[in-house]
């Protein structure tokens, strides 16, 4: 069911809160945005980047965790784990590419996925690209022929045509000569680094994060993916509410989209600048002759597109705004009949770092046939309780689930509990009540 009317939901700002996510990289694939990201340490100290997040949603305001599916150990010539960059995921003929920037002048690498989820394997062995040290920040555009471009660079802007196999290039690598420096100063196209290649209506659009420092979203067109092209200005203009930038934008569902970098998690936080990042997302809007209207800074004026069903199992890192709360990753083994580990089956994404008054928001669930009672899968720890309430975070309670202290992180235990009389489309309020650590939180379901 859609939402309607006065029913819409904004997005949030920033759209991830249990995380510092970075670079955002979004990619349409089956009716949904699969977001990937870079992601900082909490205890980052300058750029301390271990691994590429993904995230995906349907309706742009609640957003799925699904960790991290690739890392700089995927490749066995990297000499770092440190360095996971602004790297970008295209599907062709049926297998996802992931474009990845390997630091200490290493190159750009490439992996290859049979599902946008991973996993992730080095098809190469080595780099696709060890031109200068330049190579950073790749981005990838396949014209209406099939021809793939690669471009990346700071401060310079590169280019070479991919095979189709997508792991391998023919002819040169070219400087491209419109975002040429002159003495190494700003050019004329504010171009710094980050770029974002796209075609849309005919036109090829190179957004990119301008000139340093803050860094706003610049952009230019071309009737050729090779150029020339030439500069229309600023999408969003430089802030000081966000040092650095990286734009990644798409069209889903009949609106277009921007994504960038602010620090407005950081900044909620109170904590000193040590480059902890955080995605923003705002909707964009084009003229009648391609060109893009401006934006102020990130706000929260994306709207939710289709309502969320509660009858269905749904992930409790399927979040639209948190507090409090992280996500983390485990492995899932079989059990054999004397409760000894067995082979892994997979990862078991949760909600972690549950404390007293932490919560989680779910925004437009549409509970138009009512319901009659509540699931929840959870690992208590220490035990306490789950208010879902609606509306607002003091709203009224529809359902309290009592999680029992028991100590034990790694079984996990399928709660039920009543829910009070509900109908209609409402935000969903998650409230934690408790001591310390309460419990792990894997999924919640609604039942008719």
């Amino acid at each position: 069911m859609a939402v309607m009317g006065a029913l819409l939901c904004n997005a949030q700002d920033p759209i991830i809160q249990t995380k510092y996510t970075a670079d955002p990289a979004p990619m349409v694939y089956n009716d949904t945005v699969f977001l990937y990201a870079g992601h900082d340490e909490d205890d980052a100290f300058g750029f301390e980047m271990y691994n590429w997040l993904l995230y995906s949603s349907t309706d742009m305001v609640n957003w799925t965790d699904h960790g991290a599916v690739a890392s700089l150990k995927n490749f066995n010539w990297v000499n770092t784990d440190n360095g996971a960059w602004a790297a970008q995921c295209i599907r062709r003929n049926g297998k996802f590419y992931l474009y990845c920037p390997v630091p200490n002048g290493l190159g750009i690498g490439v992996l290859v996925a049979d599902s946008p989820y991973g996993p992730f394997t080095d098809p190469i062995g080595k780099p696709l690209i060890k031109n200068s040290t330049d190579d950073i920040d790749p981005t990838i555009l396949i014209d209406d022929d099939g021809q793939a471009y690669l471009y990346w660079g700071n401060p310079n802007l590169y280019y070479v045509k991919l095979n189709e196999d997508m792991i391998s290039y023919s002819g040169d690598i070219i400087k491209d000569a419109s975002f040429a420096k002159v003495n190494n100063q700003p050019d004329r196209f504010h171009y710094q680094e980050g770029p974002w290649a796209y075609k849309r209506n005919g036109y090829y659009y190179m957004a990119y994060a301008s000139t340093c420092c803050p860094e706003g979203i610049g952009y230019a067109m071309s009737n050729s993916a090779t150029g020339p092209w030439v500069y229309k200005g600023s999408i969003m203009d430089g802030d000081k509410r966000s040092n650095g930038n990286h734009p990644g934008i798409i069209d889903f569902k009949g609106q277009s989209y921007v994504f960038g970098l602010n620090y407005e998690l950081l900044k909620r936080r109170m904590s000193k600048h040590y480059e902890r990042r955080s995605v923003g997302l705002e909707k964009i809007t084009y003229n009648d002759d391609g060109t893009i209207q401006k934006l102020p800074f990130w706000s929260t004026g994306v709207k939710q597109l289709h309502t969320l069903n509660p009858f269905n199992k749904v992930e409790a890192e399927t979040i639209a705004f948190s507090e409090g709360v992280k996500t983390a990753a485990a492995a899932e083994w079989e059990r054999n009949v004397s409760w000894n580990r067995g082979k892994k089956i997979a990862d078991r994404l949760y909600v972690t770092s549950i404390n007293n008054g932490d919560y989680i928001t779910v925004k437009g669930v549409d509970f138009s046939h009512g319901a009659s009672s509540v699931e929840v899968n959870v690992a208590s720890l220490n035990g306490g309780k789950i208010e879902i309430r609606t509306d607002r975070i003091d709203g009224t309670v529809i359902s309290t689930v009592d999680v029992k202290n028991s100590a034990e992180g790694d079984v996990w235990k399928t709660i039920a509990a009543p829910v009070k009389k509900v109908t209609g489309i409402h935000d969903l309020f998650l409230l934690f009540k408790g001591q310390k650590d309460l419990f792990y939180f894997d999924w919640w379901k609604f039942n008719r």
